[in-house]
C-alpha cells in the first residue's frame, strides 16, 4: 500500500517550502538584503505553494495506520524464512514453469505477433500470469536477481507487443475475435459478468505497481496505465454507459494502486465508480447468466455495496470487493463504506469462519454458506478466500487499529492459507477442507490455478505484515523473527525480533531508536490467549480461561494497560532496550456456538495460534471413527524430522465400529495430532479437525459391504469417486453437506461408473441415489440408465422386470435376475445440457 512517488513528491514539497519560509523570513529582517531578492523568493514561494497544492494526492486521507514496507523487514526464524526460500526457489520458476507448458506465456506472444498459433486455455488464464510477475517482483525487491530480472523483462514486452493500440488487453479477442472461448462475449466489454476481461488486467495493475517499485521500470506500468485510461474513457460516471458490473471483484484493488503510485485522482474514482455500480439493477439484466436473483448474489450485486451486512456469494470476489470497499473507505473517508465492511466482518467472524480462518464453504459457487451453515467434510474453504480474507483483514486494521482483524488475519496465515501449499512449493490444495475420507491430495497444478499463482504472490509480501506504525506508535502485529528498520516520524527505529513462535510463546523484540525519546509501542495479545478465539460468540474455549502474558523490559516486570487487543507500552526508549514477553501456549479445546449444527458435541484443538488435526497414518489408518475423552488431557512434543518439524500432540481415544448387528464396539487407542497445515503430507488417507467427545455426534465405522470393498472405477472424474461407496446416506439429492461422486462438465453425455470385486460375487438387488442440484444448479438426474455385469470377457445387460426408475431424493432400487460376477458398470446417458452425478450406489 505504499504511495513511495507521490509521498516522495508531497515530502520533497513540504521540506522546500519550510526552508523557504524559514529562509524569506530571515530575508524581511535582513534589511541588507536587496528588493529583487525578496521578489524572487517571494515568486519562487508562491510557485511551491502552487506546485504542492496541485499535487493530484491529497495526503490527509488515507489509512490512519501505516504498514511498515516488506523492503524493510528481513525474516530471520527458521519457520517463515525456510518457506519465503522455498517460494523464491522453487515455487516461482514452478509457476512461470507451468505457465509455460499451458501456453499462458505463449498466449501473449500469439496476440502480439511475435509468434504464430491460436488461444489455448481459459479466458482468465492471462490473470495467472500477471501474479506470478507480482510475486517475482516483490522477491527481487528483496533478492535481487539477474536472471529472474531479464526474464521478466522479455515476458513484459510480450505483454506489451499483445496490447492493443487503445489499451484493450485480453489475448483472447486479439488473437481470434471471430473464435472466442465461452463466456467472453461477443464484443468488448458486452459480458462483463463472465468475460473476466477486468478481473484479468486489475492483476496486472498490481503486478505493474509491484514491478515498477522492485526495479525502477515503467515497462509494464506503462502498458497498466495505457490500460486504465481506457477504463477511464469507456466506463465512469460522466460515460452514462450501462455496461453492468465485473463479474469477479479485482480491478478495484488494482486501480487504488495506480493511484497510489500516479497520484492520479482518477484511478480511485474510477475504482469507486465500479463499486458504486453494484446493486444499481439498470442496465444489468442483460449480462446476467442463469436466474439473475441467484446470479447477482454469486457476484454480490444484489444490492448496493454499503446496504450489505451479510456475506454471501463466491468466497473469494466477495472479499476481495469488501478490500476494495475498505480502501475507498480509508482513501476518500465515506462513512458509508466504513460502516458497511465493518458489519460485513461482524457477519464473517459470526456466522461464517471456519476455527482454521477458511471461508467459503460451499462447493457450488464456491461460496458462503447460510449463516453457521460449516460442514467440515464438503467445506471448500478456497485456498485464494484465505489470501483475500488476510488482504481484507489487514486492510480494517489499518483503517481502525485494533487486533481483532490482525487475530483472523494470523489465524489465516498459519491453517487456513498455509495448508494450501505443500512444505516443498510444488503442490496445491484448492479446496481446504477440515475433514476428509481420504480423497484429498495436494495436484502440481490446476485447470484453473489461481491458487498456486496466489500463493506465489502473497508469500514474498509476508514481511509487510508483522509491523505497523501511527505518529508515535510502532504496531507489533505477527511475531517471527525479524530485522527492521522502520521510518518513524521521530527518526530511525530499528526493531530485532527472536522467537521460535508458533512452537513457543517468548519473543524477544530489541528497539533500538536512532535517537532516544517517548512513544508507544503497541504489542498484540493475540486472540488465542483470551477466552474465546475470535471477537465473537462463534467459538469459545472449553476453559473459559484468560492466559495472562509476562511481559518485561530489560528483565524488569511491567504492568501494562490493554487497549484495541494491544499491550500498549508508553516510554522514553533507549538503544538496545529489550521486551520480553511470555505467552503461555497449553492445548487447549474450542467449542463451537451450538448453531453450527456440525460441531455439536465436538471440540478442536489449538496450541498458540496454531490448529490441529488428525491423519490416519498417526491413529490405526482411521480418524472419522474416534471418540475422545471431554476432559482429555494432551503430551505435546516437538519434533525436528516430522514435516519440518512440528509440535506433536498425544493423548488416549477409542475407535467406534458397527458389528453385523449394528452394535457399536468400543477400543480403546493412541491418539496423534499435527498441525493442520502439515496434513496430507504423507500420502492420503482420512484426517479430521473437530473430535466427538459425545457418542452422539461420533461415527463408527459400519461393517463391510459389498460396495463398500469395490473398486470404483468411472468413465470421468470431477469430484469425489469414492463418495460412489462410501456409506454416507444422503438427506435428499441436493445435499451438499457429504461427498458426491459428479460428471461435471460433461453435459448430455453417456458415462459409466463401474464397481470390481475381489472375487465372483452374486447381486440381486441394485440401489442408486442421484445426485440433482437443480433448479439452480447444473447436474440433474439421469435421461436415462441401464446395468452391465462382466460375464468372461464381455458385458452383458442385467435382466429385471419393469423399466429403471429415475427419481429424486431417494434410492432408485431394482431387483434383477441374479448374477455372479467379478465386475458391475453402471451407464448413465446425461440430460441433454445437464451433467449429473451419484450420491451412493448401493448392492445386495
Amino acid at each position: 500500500m505504499n504511495n513511495s512517488g507521490q509521498e516522495n513528491k508531497n515530502i520533497l514539497c513540504l521540506f522546500a517550502l519550510q526552508f523557504l519560509n524559514l529562509y524569506f523570513s530571515k530575508l524581511i529582517i535582513n534589511k541588507t538584503k536587496t528588493i529583487m531578492k525578496k521578489i524572487l523568493l517571494l515568486t519562487l514561494t508562491t510557485f511551491l505553494v502552487a506546485s504542492c497544492s496541485n499535487n493530484k494526492t491529497s495526503m490527509n486521507k488515507d489509512y490512519p495506520v501505516k504498514p511498515v514496507s516488506f523492503t524493510s523487514v528481513k525474516i530471520t526464524d527458521n519457520f517463515w524464512l525456510p518457506r519465503l526460500d522455498t517460494n523464491r526457489k522453487v515455487t516461482i520458476p514452478y509457476d512461470f514453469k507451468k505457465c509455460e507448458e499451458t501456453h499462458r506465456l505463449d498466449n501473449f506472444a500469439v496476440a502480439g505477433g511475435l509468434k504464430k498459433g491460436s488461444f489455448v486455455g481459459i479466458r482468465y488464464n492471462d490473470s495467472d500470469v500477471y501474479k506470478v510477475i507480482e510475486g517475482a517482483s516483490y522477491s527481487l525487491s528483496i533478492y535481487p536477481d539477474a536472471e529472474l530480472e531479464e526474464f521478466l523483462d522479455k515476458l513484459i514486452f510480450s505483454i506489451a507487443a499483445a496490447q492493443e493500440d487503445d489499451g484493450y488487453l485480453y489475448t483472447c479477442r486479439t488473437i481470434d475475435p471471430d473464435s472466442l472461448p465461452s463466456n467472453t462475449g461477443k464484443t468488448k466489454w458486452s459480458m462483463l459478468k463472465q468475460s473476466h476481461e477486468l478481473y484479468n488486467i486489475g492483476h496486472m495493475y498490481e503486478a505493474a505497481v509491484a514491478h515498477y517499485q522492485a526495479t525502477g521500470k515503467k515497462s509494464l506500468l506503462n502498458v497498466a496505465l495505457k490500460s486504465a485510461d481506457l477504463i477511464n474513457k469507456v466506463f465512469g460516471p460522466e460515460k452514462n454507459q450501462l455496461h453492468g458490473v465485473p463479474g469477479h471483484q479485482e480491478i478495484e484493488i488494482g486501480l487504488v494502486k495506480l493511484y497510489r503510485v500516479t497520484g492520479e485522482e482518477k484511478y480511485l474514482k474510477l475504482a469507486k465508480y465500479f463499486l458504486d455500480q453494484r446493486g444499481n439493477a439498470e442496465g444489468h439484466e442483460l449480462y446476467t447468466y442463469g436466474a439473475d436473483g441467484q446470479n447477482k448474489v454469486y457476484t454480490q450485486d444484489h444490492l448496493p455495496v454499503v446496504q450489505q451486512s451479510e456475506a454471501i456469494g463466491h468466497a473469494v470476489r466477495a472479499p476481495y470487493m469488501y478490500s476494495g470497499m475498505t480502501d475507498i473507505a480509508a482513501l476518500t473517508e465515506d462513512k458509508d463504506y466504513k460502516n458497511a465492511v465493518e458489519k460485513l466482518w461482524q457477519n464473517v467472524v459470526s456466522k461464517k469462519i471456519y476455527i482454521t480462518g477458511g471461508i467459503g464453504s460451499k462447493h457450488a459457487g464456491e461460496a458462503f454458506g447460510e449463516n453457521y451453515s460449516l460442514p467440515n467434510l464438503t467445506a471448500y474453504n478456497e485456498t485464494c478466500a484465505a489470501i483475500a480474507n488476510i488482504l481484507w483483514n489487514q486492510r480494517l486494521f489499518l483503517l481502525n487499529g485494533d487486533a481483532k482483524y490482525i487475530d483472523v488475519l494470523e489465524r489465516t496465515l498459519y491453517n487456513g492459507f498455509l495448508s494450501g501449499v505443500s512444505i516443498h512449493g510444488d503442490k496445491f490444495f484448492y479446496p481446504n477442507p477440515l475433514e476428509s475420507d481420504g480423497s484429498h491430495k495436494r495436484s502440481p497444478w490446476f485447470s484453473c490455478s489461481c491458487c498456486p499463482t496466489n500463493i506465489v504472490r502473497f508469500l514474498p509480501s509476508l514481511p509487510g505484515y508483522i509491523y505497523a506504525h501511527k505518529k508515535n506508535e510502532l504496531f507489533v502485529n505477527l511475531f517471527i523473527g525479524n530485522e527492521a528498520e522502520i521510518e518513524m516520524n521521530f527518526g530511525k527505529l530499528k526493531v530485532t525480533q527472536t522467537t521460535k513462535y508458533p512452537w513457543e510463546g517468548k519473543i524477544k523484540i530489541k528497539i533500538e531508536p536512532e535517537f532516544y525519546g517517548q512513544f508507544t509501542v503497541a504489542v498484540r495479545i493475540p486472540g488465542w490467549t483470551k477466552d474465546k478465539p475470535l471477537d465473537s460468540d462463534l467459538y469459545k474455549y472449553q476453559d473459559n480461561c484468560e492466559l495472562i502474558p509476562v511481559i518485561t523490559i530489560n528483565n524488569h516486570n511491567i504492568i501494562y494497560d490493554i487497549e484495541d487487543g494491544y499491550a500498549k507500552i508508553n516510554r522514553r526508549w533507549e538503544k538496545n532496550d529489550e521486551i520480553e514477553i511470555d505467552f503461555p501456549m497449553p492445548v487447549r479445546k474450542v467449542i463451537a456456538n451450538e448453531e453450527v449444527k456440525d460441531d455439536r458435541g465436538k471440540f478442536s484443538l489449538e496450541r498458540g495460534p496454531i490448529v490441529y488435526c488428525a491423519e490416519w497414518i498417526d491413529n490405526n489408518g482411521k480418524v472419522r471413527n474416534l471418540l475422545l475423552d471431554k476432559n482429555a488431557e494432551f503430551s505435546e512434543k516437538y519434533k525436528e524430522n516430522m514435516i519440518d518439524g512440528i509440535v506433536v500432540l498425544k493423548s488416549k481415544a477409542t475407535s467406534l465400529s458397527l458389528n453385523k448387528n449394528k452394535e457399536i464396539i468400543e477400543k480403546e487407542q493412541k491418539f496423534t495430532a499435527i498441525p493442520y497445515y502439515a496434513w496430507a503430507h504423507r500420502g492420503t488417507g482420512e484426517m479430521m479437525v473437530w473430535f466427538p467427545y459425545e457418542k452422539s455426534a461420533a461415527n463408527p465405522v459400519s461393517p463391510p459391504t459389498i460396495a463398500s470393498k469395490s473398486k470404483v472405477t468411472a468413465s470421468y472424474i470431477y469430484d469425489k469417486i469414492s463418495a460412489v461407496n462410501d456409506q454416507i446416506i444422503p438427506k435428499n439429492s441436493n445435499d451438499h453437506e457429504i461427498p458426491r461422486f459428479t460428471f461435471w462438465d460433461h453435459k448430455g453425455t453417456t458415462e459409466w461408473v463401474q464397481y470390481d470385486f475381489d472375487k465372483e460375487t452374486i447381486i440381486s438387488h441394485v440401489h442408486i441415489y442421484w445426485f440433482d442440484d437443480g433448479p439452480n444448479g447444473g447436474c440433474r438426474i439421469p435421461e436415462t440408465w441401464k446395468l452391465m455385469y462382466k460375464k468372461g470377457d464381455k458385458w452383458k445387460e442385467v435382466s429385471m422386470h419393469g423399466n429403471y426408475p429415475i427419481s429424486k431424493d431417494e434410492f432408485n432400487t431394482i431387483e434383477i435376475a441374479s448374477v455372479k460376477t467379478k465386475s458391475m458398470r453402471l451407464y448413465v446417458k446425461l440430460q441433454p445440457n445437464f451433467s449429473g452425478g451419484i450420491m451412493e450406489w448401493k448392492l445386495d
